[in-house]
């Protein structure tokens, strides 16, 4: 019988990430037939898994075949102010996944700061996770910005250049920056450095007041009420599958067309 990675399992059974798997692998908290698993390692279908204390894939642990994988689940959500996007109690404040309460097991794909709001994916698909996260994906993402000053032509320009980013050591890549309102902008990125645009703000001397994401490739946020969530639609999962399978950074600027095909 062919054999599968544990972390790859541990994400098609909706637990986790891969990433996230490695962290429960390497912490002791998953155990092959009763002993604990190592990075690494492979498994067989017959195998017995547990991850904190919980079998996976089997409702009957005495029965050990045709482990069938969860149904597919993928939200948007409307994530408020003050709510994280770990699954820790390290910050002491309500996290996304208990603020949704979804009956079955999800977890969000990426972050948006605890100061932040708007978009974010919910899902237990391991495997799109992987494909959304990967740095090099170049996949958009649009915010709109509110800053403590008014927004000038130059200060677009700049932005949209590139800016270097100290604390970091990078350059960001070159993105779109269109003003909105006296101090208020829209910018779409292909890239997700730590707190990026707060910083790249503050390089050019001016803070953040709010910043709230309203895109993710070609799912808007449109009218969710903040704290609320539903589900990404079949049309919207096949343009986004689609987006995914593409070049990295192509169709995102033509997904209004793919939508009415």
């Amino acid at each position: 019988m062919e054999e599968i990675r544990l972390n790859k399992y541990l994400s098609q059974m909706g637990i986790c990430s891969r990433r996230e798997a490695d962290r429960l692998i390497e912490s002791g908290n998953v155990l092959v037939d009763g002993q604990k698993a190592f990075m690494g390692m492979k498994i067989r279908e017959n195998q017995r898994v547990t991850c904190n204390g919980r079998w996976v894939g089997q409702t009957d642990p005495e029965h050990t075949s045709g482990a069938a994988r969860p149904k597919a689940v993928l939200l948007a959500v409307n994530k408020p102010k003050g709510v994280v996007c770990t699954t820790s109690d390290k910050d002491r404040a309500l996290n996304i996944v208990q603020m949704v309460d979804y009956p079955v097991r999800v977890y969000p794909v990426g972050r948006l700061d605890k100061d932040s709001e708007g978009l974010i994916f919910l899902t237990n698909q391991g495997e799109l996770v992987n494909k959304i996260m990967r740095g090099a994906a170049g996949h958009e993402k649009e915010y709109v910005v509110l800053i403590d000053r008014p927004v000038t032509h130059d200060f677009a320009k700049k932005m949209e250049a590139g800016i270097y980013l100290k604390e970091l050591d990078v350059t960001t890549r070159p993105c779109r920056v269109f003003r909105s309102g006296e101090r208020e902008f829209h910018i779409i990125l292909t890239q997700g450095l730590n707190r990026q645009i707060r910083r790249m703000c503050e390089t050019l001397g001016c803070h953040v007041k709010n910043l709230k994401r309203i895109r993710i490739m070609n799912v808007t946020l449109g009218s969710l009420k903040a704290g609320a969530f539903r589900k990404v639609t079949p049309k919207e999962q096949e343009v986004l599958y689609r987006l995914l399978e593409g070049p990295a950074g192509k169709g995102e600027a033509s997904w209004k067309k793919n939508l009415e095909e």
